[in-house]
């Protein structure tokens, strides 16, 4: 089972590139902060702007760096039942303890369709297959009866929930059970959906402030609430600002700011706005991030 702090790793770019000594730098980073596990390639690491070299590149380097101090889990997921079941395979030949798998987007299928592309993908390979579950971008909602379905399949273990519904925790775990390994998406809501029975976060925050992420992750899961409140109230200002525009624009920039790689983006997401950098810069400080 995962737990923990999740680093969803931004993928660094320069001059339209692929930047690895920066990524190689960010791993050491997250490693050296104590971040529990890794996830490259997700939404946070522009998966969708990716060519496969590059993807598959990124997927082995992070793996290489990371050389079994956390384990990682691959964003393999895609629109095409296909292309996902490539890279997952990739994944595994690559040495990812899990691969993470986004419900389709814009085919919008039915709870059947995306039980079919989980089951065709789980039954490709071997390593476990946490479940992306994301509304927001990918406009499907898997439901929990879905959900327990596809957990009779050995090698599916959980979900990235990335709704924000928090009583949702309650009812995913006592309708698919409480082995699930339940993931929270989104970093406002952590601290009540570790409270609810979730196991950790695959967080975009930890990518500029893993240490405290980490921190915050252990103390819920020593069931120490009051405690992880007060690391949560430092870095809410910096949850809400990094979602002000479309992700990673203000991470990245946040990630440039501590000299952790460029601010750089490929469209169709573009850099931030100089009002949304001033609110950045603000909760940055208030997590004493920066001076």
């Amino acid at each position: 089972m995962f737990k923990g702090s999740f680093t969803a790793l931004i993928t660094p770019f320069k001059n339209g590139n692929f930047d690895e000594a920066s990524f190689r730098s960010l791993i050491d980073f997250q490693l050296v902060s104590g971040t529990h596990g890794l996830v490259p390639t997700g939404t946070t690491g522009e998966s969708p702007t990716l060519s496969h070299e590059e993807h598959i590149k990124i997927v082995e380097i992070c793996i290489e760096q990371a050389n079994k101090k956390a384990p990682v889990i691959a964003g393999t997921g895609s629109n095409s039942t296909e292309e996902a079941v490539y890279l997952t395979k990739h994944a595994e030949k690559a040495g990812a303890d899990a691969a993470l798998v986004v419900t389709p987007y814009y085919n919008k299928p039915s709870q059947e369709g995306l039980l079919q592309h989980f089951t065709k993908i789980a039954n490709s390979v071997e390593i476990p297959i946490v479940i992306y579950n994301i509304p927001g971008r990918s406009i499907v909602d898997m439901s929990n009866e879905t959900m327990s379905k596809l957990f009779k399949i050995n090698n599916i273990v959980g979900v990235k929930d990335a709704t924000g519904d928090i009583p949702r925790v309650y009812f995913t775990k006592n309708d698919v059970g409480s082995e699930y390994n339940m993931l929270s998406g989104d970093d406002a809501t952590t601290l009540a959906f570790m409270a609810y029975g979730g196991h950790g976060a695959i967080s975009v925050t930890s990518n500029i402030a893993p240490k405290l992420c980490s921190e915050f992750h252990s103390l819920c899961m020593d069931k120490k609430f009051h405690e992880a409140s007060t690391i949560n109230d430092k870095l809410m200002p910096l949850h809400r600002a990094l979602f002000l525009e479309s992700s990673p624009g203000p991470v990245k920039y946040a990630a440039s700011k501590l000299s952790l790689c460029s601010s750089e983006v490929r469209l169709p997401v573009t850099s931030i706005s100089d009002s949304t950098k001033k609110i950045i810069d603000v909760a940055m400080r208030h997590a004493q991030l920066i001076n």
